[in-house]
């Protein structure tokens, strides 16, 4: 048996003769239920001390700075503690062997001196420079949180006030261009919409790129305090009309936009792209259901895997601060009795019970996680009283469109909001790709980033609510 809670060793700090041989570049992949992802440590010395970062091709991150690297004997272990990452790993015949934890997330993961090991498909969707606009970088500040975002701000070349919209990352560590397996879906997003007129703020998550903050124990809700920050400073920019500023949010962006807009009531529109309307531990039932039949699992497996989770996340809708060890000791005793009495049941290679006990606590007892499973997007949406367009693929496995779109437009409709206008583009999936198989895997095979036909929409929309103003 398998767990899908979501889509991420005792060890002394002295050195030993071989150690240089860890020392240097080291490329692998990680198999994220059904796609690659790349990875490349550089791992260097200087006396006695280790330290190492870490790239991500696949999102354009470099150089991202490790909290610990610690060498004892053939082992290895890095910490990466703004990314909730860890990688504990074995050096043996030329290979780093070990497991790459996020957040509770458990991957196999062999690390190779080999560059050939990864491969980086270009996409060649992305615009070439010169862009016939005004591209600047932006920084701002979330005076709150006491962190600095960092982003891009595009204008139209002509001189004026223009409109303009936000756009908002989904979940997990994004860059400013949301860029994942070689795909810039926010770059091409921001370059369609100013060369149609619309100036575009995109921004780097906190901890990630050049944002300042720390992303691993933030929420849904920090990240909203982020997008009021963003509106914050846009609204002050002389070449922006303030009183045309909308949202787009992709995914959990399109949790956190009506979460905003809920709340100020001068954004002018919104556009969620695969916005969830579940309850967080429905969506997450649903998805799993969905990914694990995508990926050929065998029914009786699955239906196993959903009774657990849902047993689990029953538990975490119960958690307070007073009652959190109480719920621990539950989740665990669920955990520990599925791995009992499931002869089925495998660990990733060097991994213990123990172990693996331990890493599922942490990923379901992060913040972030607790808060989504508890979320229910519904109540904000209800508030929402601007103009929203809300557009979902038919092949979506992560926010699946019927009934998504249907709650989200009941939802405002029973609240009073008519403005609303939804729809699903057949045959694409969570990225907005007009796909063929239409599964996880194929999201980095794809060389499209992002359908011209939903670009079109977007922007034919945002003009018609502008215009009728």
């Amino acid at each position: 048996m398998k767990f899908y809670t979501l889509i991420i060793a005792f060890l002394l700090s002295s050195t030993y003769g071989s150690s240089q041989q860890v020392l240097g570049t080291w490329y692998g992949q990680l198999s994220l239920q059904g796609f690659k992802l790349n990875l490349v440590f550089h791992i260097a010395k200087d006396g006695e001390i280790f330290s190492s970062t870490l790239d991500s091709p696949d999102q354009r991150a470099f150089g991202i700075k490790t909290s610990k690297t610690i060498i004892h004997d053939t082992k290895i272990f890095i910490e990466i503690l703004n990314l909730g990452a860890e990688f504990n790993g074995e050096y043996n015949n030329e290979l780093i062997s070990g497991i790459f934890q996020q957040n509770g997330q458990t991957f196999p993961l062999i690390l190779s001196k080999d560059s050939t090991v990864i491969q980086t498909k270009q996409k060649n969707q992305e615009p070439k420079k010169p862009y016939p606009y005004r591209e600047i970088d932006v920084t701002f500040p979330n005076k709150d949180a006491g962190i600095s975002l960092s982003g891009t701000l595009t204008l139209p070349e002509k001189t004026g006030k223009y409109s303009a919209v936000i756009l908002i990352t989904g979940s997990g560590a994004q860059d400013r261009n949301e860029e994942i397996l070689g795909h810039k879906p926010f770059l091409i997003i921001a370059d369609y919409l100013t060369r149609n007129g619309i100036a575009v703020l995109r921004f780097d998550d906190r901890g990630f790129g050049k944002s300042t903050g720390s992303f691993a124990n933030a929420t849904t809700f920090d990240f909203a305090k982020d997008v009021e920050s963003a509106f914050a400073f846009l609204s002050k920019q002389k070449e922006i009309d303030k009183k045309k500023i909308g949202l787009i949010g992709h995914s959990e962006g399109g949790l956190i936009a009506p979460i905003v807009a809920s709340k100020n009531k001068k954004i002018d529109f919104i556009v969620l792209l695969a916005a969830p309307a579940l309850r967080g531990d429905k969506l997450l039932l649903l998805q799993q259901e969905m990914i694990a039949k995508s990926m050929g699992e065998d029914e009786n497996e699955i239906k196993k895997m959903l009774a657990i989770n849902q047993k689990v996340f029953a538990e975490i809708l119960n958690l307070t601060k007073e009652n959190k060890s109480e719920i621990e000791k539950k989740v665990t005793e669920i955990i520990q009795y599925s791995m009992d009495n499931d002869t089925a049941f495998s660990l990733p290679h060097n991994v213990t019970k123990s172990k693996f006990i331990e890493s599922q606590l942490r990923q379901l007892f992060n913040p972030w996680i607790v808060a989504f499973i508890k979320y229910d997007p519904l109540p904000a949406l209800q508030k929402v009283k601007c103009p929203v367009l809300a557009l979902n693929g038919t092949e979506d496995l992560q926010v699946p469109a019927g009934v998504n779109l249907d709650l989200i437009k009941k939802s405002l409709n029973e609240a009073g909001n008519l403005n609303v206008k939804t729809k699903s583009f057949e045959k694409m999936n969570h990225l907005f790709q007009e796909c063929n198989k239409c599964t996880l895997e194929e999201y980095g095979e794809l060389n499209q980033s992002f359908s011209p036909l939903v670009l079109e929409e977007i922007s034919t929309w945002i003009k018609s609510v502008l215009y009728k103003k």
